[in-house]
């Protein structure tokens, strides 16, 4: 797992318990080194898969995708179980 990805679930986790969430950030970023970075990647997650331009990363454009073509799967199943 990257750097990034363990650093932000870390911050996360710390921001979803009440008893550790003032700070949580500033926290984790002090032991990476860089809490304005920190802040940025989980804005982005914050944003579901957006970046600090507002864009949508590759991933989540993939799963997007991905689920829009399950949906019309799902719609053209129904239509042959209907036939």
């Amino acid at each position: 797992m990257e750097l990034r990805e363990r650093v932000t679930r870390m911050a996360l986790e710390a921001r979803a318990d009440p008893a550790r969430r003032k700070g949580a950030i500033e926290r984790v970023g002090d032991r990476l080194g860089n809490p304005a970075a920190l802040r940025t990647w989980v804005r982005a997650v914050e944003q579901g898969g957006r970046n600090e331009r507002g864009e949508v990363s590759d991933q989540e454009a993939r799963i997007r995708g991905l689920e829009a073509e399950n949906r019309e799967l799902r719609r053209a199943d129904e239509i042959l179980k209907a036939a």
